[in-house]
């Protein structure tokens, strides 16, 4: 991937040339790319050592325990989400499985066929809504007993992430030549969720076991963090598989669904998946030795558009007609069915 995107000039003046260059930077790696990966001054990466920390330990205990902090009722968008519950929508969909087997060998993902193996946790991130038309998308967050620093650790690190995903929307609307704050109106209130992926290396630790199969976000942006264990590869828009190695200080930001509609195509959403490599193995074994959980975490937030706003296209395109206008909460919830998470 190319150098990072560095937020520090955006920070300190949106409207010096070296902002201005930035932000082109950021519309043009969406376009070309789907994903970047950036730096934040504001982001600092010992908070994301706690948030692991704590992680690994709340996935460590018994899964009677866990599911306490289960809610099926709220489409499991708060709270734990239990492995085998959420279906890849390649698995499923068979224009994704066309696309799947007219890629060539080396970029071939490994080909989803059943539930994922996964956890998850959401955590709200950020103001909600007084009001809205979709309140199981809006609901308060769900807190673990025996965690009495979860809060805390949960805002610190998610806000931060949060935090760059709307500066990053910013850099994004400047280069697409959108008022400065047009995403980031949108974003005002969005449903965002620090979202935790725990897979137990102890269970599904053999090499080409998919952890998360095959897919693209449904949200805005994506931000991931750096997680302990390798396994996560993404497809670039060319189609181009590369395995994600986050520079030290930098996260990796990847384009969802909502960004592909509000710019009427121009961009697109990101496919990935996570699977055990020979690299995850390694990782497993210094794990082993320095006495650490088997847990592999991802550190990641879902930047969403506020359920209650319209998605439409701010740009023009040749492809407008394929995007008619949606409420957001509409967007989330059709893509919810379609993975299983909501009835």
């Amino acid at each position: 991937m190319e150098a990072p995107i560095e937020l520090e000039y955006f920070l300190e003046d949106p409207e010096s040339e070296k902002a201005i260059s930035e932000c082109n930077r950021v519309a043009d790696l969406f376009c070309r790319m789907g994903a970047l990966t950036l730096r934040d001054p504001r982001v600092t990466f010992e908070d994301n050592k706690v948030f692991l920390n704590m992680i690994e330990n709340y996935f460590s205990q018994s899964d009677e325990i866990k599911l306490k902090d289960c809610r099926p009722q709220l489409n499991y968008q708060i709270g734990v989400t239990p492995e085998g519950t959420e279906f890849p929508r390649c698995a499923r969909d068979p224009k994704c499985k066309e696309m799947i087997d007219s890629m060539p060998n080396e970029n071939r993902p490994h080909y989803p066929t059943s539930v994922d193996v996964k956890w998850r946790y959401f955590h709200r991130i950020g103001e909600s809504p007084k009001e809205s038309e979709f309140p199981q998308l809006n609901a308060p967050n769900v807190f673990p007993e025996g965690f009495p620093q979860w809060e805390e650790k949960m805002d610190n690190w998610g806000k931060k992430l949060l935090d760059s995903g709307v500066t990053l929307a910013q850099m994004a609307a400047v280069g697409f030549k959108l008022p400065r704050d047009t995403f980031k109106n949108l974003l005002h209130q969005g449903p965002h969720l620090l979202a935790p992926t725990a897979s137990d290396l102890t269970k599904y630790g053999s090499v080409d076991q998919i952890l998360a199969g095959f897919h693209q976000d449904i949200n805005f942006i994506t931000l991931h963090g750096k997680a302990r264990f390798p396994g996560l590869f993404i497809w670039l828009r060319e189609g181009k598989k590369i395995p994600v190695a986050i520079p030290d200080g930098c996260l990796l930001a990847q384009a969802g669904m909502q960004f592909e509609y509000l710019t009427g195509g121009r961009v697109t959403p990101g496919f990935h998946e996570v699977v055990v490599t020979e690299r995850t193995i390694e990782a497993m074994e210094r794990a082993r030795t320095e006495n650490r959980p088997l847990w592999r975490i991802s550190s990641t937030v879902f930047v969403h558009c506020a359920s209650d706003h319209f998605l439409k296209p701010l740009l023009l395109t040749d492809q407008e007609e394929k995007f008619p206008p949606i409420k957001a909460g509409n967007q989330v919830q059709r893509e919810l069915k379609a993975i299983n998470l909501s009835q």
